[in-house]
């Protein structure tokens, strides 16, 4: 499980514990785009992430029953993930928020990022 939290407050509190950081909404929107997908190809999707933090974030949502992993005997080994039932439907649950998000992305970098526009 995510962090072994509970029992929740709320069933907010429970969605942000699955899905909380920077890189799990992230992991699950490449999953969601690009389907089944290899380690390799995964991380090329998230830029950013090291090797280190997708490989555990992917055990925490593997936990959480978000993401699954199927490992094929062959050599070398094959492992590839995709979201189960339970992950795309918290993708749809998130996809108001990437909406909310790209409404108001000038607006949140100018407050974040003020010297950016301007190229200070």
């Amino acid at each position: 499980m995510s962090k072994g939290k509970g029992p929740y407050t709320c069933g907010l509190d429970a969605a942000v514990d699955v899905v909380g950081g920077k890189w799990k909404p992230m992991i699950l929107w490449a999953l969601h785009v690009g389907g089944t997908l290899r380690f390799g190809e995964l991380r090329r999707h998230v830029q950013g992430v090291s090797e280190k933090v997708l490989s555990q974030q992917l055990r925490e949502l593997e936990a959480d029953g978000i993401v699954h992993r199927e490992v094929y005997g062959e050599v070398p080994p094959r492992v590839e993930y995709s979201l189960t039932e339970l992950g795309e439907t918290l993708n749809t649950a998130l996809l108001p928020l990437g909406e909310w998000g790209d409404r108001h992305m000038g607006e949140l970098i100018d407050r974040k990022h003020p010297h950016a526009a301007s190229g200070a």
